[in-house]
């Protein structure tokens, strides 16, 4: 545990669901955990208790919250979860806060399984069916091209992205043929609690978290992280967007939420301490930017020549292309700031200076 984490609370301490089975964390809310075949090597999924309007009256059941994504041993997962954790009951409907395959890849499974109907947001189901249909923003020519726009010339790192042309429907074969929109502000009655909707931008179109002021719960999913800072990158479909800013404004949205909320991420462990990561965030960022200040002050450079400066580890093709974007995210902060300049070379290569005083 590193110092900033020690800031925080865990009130289950190190204890962890077990492959298939829950824990539960707050009234009517159970926590499942499931593994993914990266770097970040799980994500967290919720069950909340809840009861809809049926053909013969008020049926009792669970909305999910997340899915994972669509591979054999997540759906063997969830087929332990049906047997041991529904108490007999359906799920209702599938929440999905956001079109990242780890969150929506089985969607599609489970409400074909279970009749149960999609929520998400509007611009996060479109995006996820573009996704399905095409590679914008995570492999084939396209991404190949925007990264090198920004400096990543090595040959074989670019093929490597070229032939990354199945990336996301690998994980996101299909999604249900309709959804119900979900959007900031709205309220939504699950079980006998209200939730109210918050959106957030910067790591995904329009990510919708859920809070409930009753018990004081928040289901972050991945706007709000314990120990890792959300990705927040510039892809090639939006290639002179300014995340970073976005995203540090919706952040703050939580700074309205008790400081004692129990925080449910989609990465980590529950805490408290809300108010004191969106500090911690912030601070991160700010030390970030400064950093890409310092380093592009008297010489142009490109978003790959940042990179360094930013992630110090060694790094993977797939770490590499979100570090890629993260770091066009700090650039692009700062352009948009007014704090560098853009200058784009004979090469085709965009590069970042400070404006030189007169």
């Amino acid at each position: 545990m590193n110092e900033l984490e020690k800031r925080l609370h865990y009130p289950l301490g190190e204890t962890l669901p077990e492959s298939g089975g829950t824990l539960e964390v707050a009234p009517g809310v159970k926590w499942l955990r499931m593994g993914l075949p990266f770097a970040l090597n799980h994500i967290n999924l919720w069950l909340l208790r809840d009861e809809m309007d049926g053909p013969t009256g008020r049926v009792q059941g669970w909305s999910v919250v997340d899915c994972c994504i669509d591979q054999p041993e997540s759906r063997a997962q969830w087929e332990q979860v049906f047997e041991r954790e529904l108490d007999g009951l359906p799920i209702l409907r599938v929440i999905v806060t956001h079109m990242h395959p780890d969150h929506i890849g089985l969607a599609h499974w489970l409400c074909e399984r279970w009749n149960a109907p999609m929520w998400i947001s509007a611009t996060d189901f479109n995006a996820a069916r573009m996704a399905c249909q095409s590679t914008t923003g995570f492999g084939g020519e396209a991404a190949a091209n925007f990264f090198a726009s920004h400096g990543l010339t090595d040959p074989d790192s670019l093929a490597k992205v070229r032939a990354r042309t199945g990336y996301y429907p690998s994980m996101v074969p299909k999604l249900p043929q309709r959804y119900h929109r979900m959007m900031d502000g709205q309220v939504i009655t699950i079980g006998q609690r209200i939730w109210t909707c918050i959106s957030g931008y910067g790591h995904a179109p329009e990510h919708i978290a859920l809070h409930c002021d009753e018990t004081r719960v928040l289901v972050s999913g991945d706007m709000m992280l314990p120990r890792i800072s959300t990705n927040v990158s510039v892809y090639d479909l939006e290639p002179e967007s300014d995340p970073l800013t976005l995203f540090l404004a919706s952040i703050d949205k939580f700074q309205t939420l008790p400081e004692d909320t129990l925080v449910l991420p989609s990465h980590g462990k529950p805490f408290t301490g809300l108010h004191e990561r969106i500090q911690q965030l912030h601070d991160h960022h700010r030390d970030r930017l400064a950093e890409v200040m310092q380093f592009c002050q008297d010489t142009p450079r490109s978003a790959a020549e940042v990179l360094p400066v930013l992630f110090t580890r060694a790094l993977d093709l797939h770490q590499t292309t979100f570090a890629m974007g993260e770091t066009v995210a700090h650039l692009h902060a700062l352009w948009f700031g007014g704090r560098l300049k853009r200058l784009i070379g004979e090469d085709g290569v965009y590069r970042f200076i400070a404006p030189q005083r007169p």
